[in-house]
């Protein structure tokens, strides 16, 4: 016992458990999350090794916040990465406290790295204790030249990066602190580099590659197609590397086969295996591929949302010219409608009828919280086209699962079958995407309809590049025999509302960008996409770009957009780089005219039936407020109205919350009184912004026995008078009391 309590006395048992916590703890744990990457490895020792030179022996002022500040951050990038995908940002830096930051789907549902938080916190508390022994605060610090260890590092981590580029996700390659670091460093050489080469060119960048309509290629069709209907199937986060002609095409590295169904559709129409998601989010993938327009390349309000707001571009997306030419429209999704607003946005894209959960009347397989599970959605569905058919109209159907959304939807023995949940969720859809298209086929459906089989987004796949991005377009057409199985050639959502269009012999729009996938052309063309956090673009004649987070870029030789590997050509920053983000910013370009007012009214007064209790702040939201910007010095008004159309005697307790970037943000919001039969909800609050706030959301949540009428849910913004605005920067200003 003497001889560990000297030992714990030992000068070497605090640096040695100040080591396991900033040195061995990050890299046992990098290992242990699957996140194994070289440059991670380095990245994790400079980090590590500058805490340990900076801190060992240091004042309790300095050692003891740095050190919570790095378990936040370990922590809060474990939790933030298995959540949604991406590393915290400087915008998050004011939630790393907040235990909804780090819980595992933002969702209240505890930590999903439980084990590395006990181990930090165990570590911690370890050396703080032995700091307090006596002989221990006698020890030596490091000298300063063992900061060149750390310096080192870096230096090496910065070599790799320039001589040998990574594609890897930011979080294999860097450290949140890294990464701050580097991100900061960069910002300050550009701006550096921006005052010595001058001022910015006079004329904006030329995006008409980007944003023209382009029907001069060669007809694959004779003539215009016979199929009366259009459907349009959507699956949810797949990305074109599940199925197996787009792997051969490009000649990919996936080994695994997860729809090997659909893989055999795609060898029965034409398969275009080359196909770009333009971002993130449904409501972005469904305004690119149904209006015809680059979905926004950033975080900013979705322009789904924008449309709202803008008559004349709405009529202009697909289901708008299809109703025109006498087609019934139809929106059919698996979740609730009023998340992301869709209950009123897919109507404004010109849907004649739009159904979410509620319609469905089979019972389904699996209890999943964001709507049907992909078997029982798309039987519902096939019934849906059967009443569809006995109309003598003719119609267009867009269809939108769910099941492989996490947390991922599959029974049991599909669980057992693979590795992992989402491995399971997507053979699920494989066999009920498939056993649809063979109903469809039963039914005849194919010989006189026009068949789109796509996905929204795509969830990503480690290691395998570009799978972020990476989509697929399989078309079915009564002309089959006159179409490629293979559709080469780089093409996109942008580009499907033209085709289909251009597939009737409809004329299209002015404001309709892209080209038809129902023709070949000579040469190559222009396209962008966001996601992972990475702007991409290729310029048509073999050159990807891509632009990451620290504002530095890189050039590939590559004949297509999607390739297994690309030659690296170098990495350039400074106005070149800025010249790239210029252009995504005019495809941007708010539909609202980037007017200094914004308003949204996100009621429908339609009824809606309450829960008894409320679990997930997504799942049950009432209202489709989510993902604005709002702009920086402006104020915004929320205008609220609400009855009841049947409730118990207990009435209704409603609660309003408002999250950023998907976590919780304190606001001052009054509380909701209760709704009662005799007396309906009526309140008007607002709040300043003098930070501009993006990814911004509200969430009305509502439990009670009946069901409630939202007459006014308006949001407004308007610029902050000049004077209110001077006083809010400078409080000492206003008048005393």
């Amino acid at each position: 016992m003497r001889v560990t309590c000297n030992w714990l006395r030992h000068p070497s048992s605090t640096l040695l458990t100040l080591g396991l916590l900033v040195i061995a703890l990050p890299l046992l744990s990098r290992y242990a999350l699957g996140w194994s990457h070289p440059y991670g490895y380095l990245s994790d020792l400079a980090i590590g090794s500058l805490l340990l030179v900076t801190l060992h022996q240091r004042s309790w002022l300095l050692s003891i916040p740095l050190l919570l500040v790095w378990c936040i951050f370990n922590l809060s990038t474990a939790e933030l990465v298995n959540a949604v995908g991406r590393m915290p940002g400087p915008a998050d830096l004011q939630y790393l406290g907040d235990a909804q930051f780090v819980s595992h789907s933002t969702q209240g549902s505890g930590l999903s790295q439980p084990w590395l938080a006990l181990a930090l916190a165990l570590n911690l508390a370890a050396y703080l204790a032995l700091r307090s022994w006596p002989a221990v605060r006698r020890a030596a610090t490091f000298k300063r030249t063992w900061l060149l260890l750390p310096l080192s590092l870096f230096a090496v981590h910065v070599v790799c990066q320039q001589l040998k580029p990574s594609e890897a996700d930011q979080w294999l390659q860097f450290n949140l602190p890294h990464k701050l670091l580097a991100e900061s460093s960069n910002s300050a050489q550009q701006q550096l580099a921006d005052w010595l080469d001058g001022d910015e060119p006079s004329s904006p960048p030329d995006i008409r590659g980007l944003s023209q309509l382009d029907l001069n290629g060669n007809p694959l069709l004779k003539q215009a197609g016979s199929a009366r209907n259009v459907l349009i199937i959507t699956l949810e986060g797949v990305t074109g590397a599940y199925l197996q002609a787009s792997r051969q095409a490009i000649g990919s590295s996936y080994m695994q086969d997860p729809m090997p169904r659909l893989s055999q559709w795609a060898e029965r129409g034409m398969l275009t295996y080359d196909y770009v998601l333009h971002s993130h989010q449904t409501i972005r993938g469904l305004y690119a591929m149904l209006c015809g327009d680059y979905s926004k390349l950033d975080s900013g309000t979705p322009k789904g949302l924008e449309l709202l707001n803008n008559k004349a571009r709405s009529e202009q997306c697909l289901p708008a010219q299809l109703r025109e030419r006498g087609l019934s429209t139809h929106f059919l999704q698996g979740a609730g409608l009023r998340f992301m607003a869709k209950d009123q946005i897919m109507p404004q894209m010109g849907f004649d009828k739009t159904h979410g959960r509620d319609w469905f009347k089979n019972k389904p397989y699996l209890e999943f919280p964001w709507g049907m599970d992909d078997k029982a959605y798309f039987e519902g569905a096939l019934s849906y086209v059967q009443q569809l058919r006995k109309q003598q109209q003719p119609w267009m159907l867009t269809l939108l699962t769910v099941g492989t959304h996490q947390p991922y939807s599959a029974p049991q023995d599909y669980l057992d079958r693979h590795a992992n949940a989402k491995l399971a969720a997507i053979a699920y859809l494989d066999d009920a995407v498939a056993d649809f298209l063979n109903g469809l086929e039963k039914q005849g459906v194919l010989k006189d309809t026009l068949v789109i089989v796509t996905s929204d987004e795509s969830h990503g796949l480690e290691n395998v590049r570009l799978a972020s991005a990476w989509g697929f377009n399989l078309l079915l057409a009564p002309e089959q025999a006159q179409l490629p199985v293979l559709k080469h050639g780089v093409y996109g959502h942008v580009d499907l509302t033209a085709s289909v269009l251009d597939y009737f012999a409809f004329p299209v729009p002015a404001n309709i960008a892209g080209r038809s996938l129902l023709r070949d052309y000579p040469g190559g063309r222009e396209i962008m996409s966001y996601t992972n956090g990475l702007l991409r673009q290729h310029d048509g004649n073999g050159t990807l770009t891509e632009c990451d987070f620290q504002q530095v870029c890189r050039r590939y030789a590559s004949p297509g957009f999607i390739a297994d590997s690309a030659r690296y050509l170098g990495r350039f920053s400074g106005k070149p780089a800025r010249l790239i983000s210029q252009r995504a910013a005019l495809l941007d370009q708010s539909l609202t005219g980037n007017q200094a007012e914004q308003h949204y009214q996100f009621a429908n007064s339609q009824r809606i039936k309450l829960k008894s209790t409320v679990s997930d702040d997504w799942a049950d939201n009432l209202v489709g407020a989510q993902y604005l910007t709002l702009a920086k010095d402006t104020q915004t008004t929320v205008t609220l109205k609400i009855r009841a159309l049947r409730l118990d005697k207990q009435g209704a307790r409603l609660q309003l919350k408002t999250k950023e970037y998907d976590r919780d943000v304190a606001l001052p919001i009054p509380e909701l009184p209760l709704l009662t039969r005799a007396k309906p909800m009526e309140l008007s609050f607002a709040f300043d912004n003098l930070e501009a706030r993006k990814a911004f959301s509200f969430h009305l949540l509502g439990q009670g026995q009946g069901a409630i009428e939202i007459l006014d849910f308006s949001v407004t913004s308007k610029p902050l008078e000049a004077k209110l605005l001077a006083t809010q920067e400078n409080p000492e200003e206003l008048p005393s009391p």
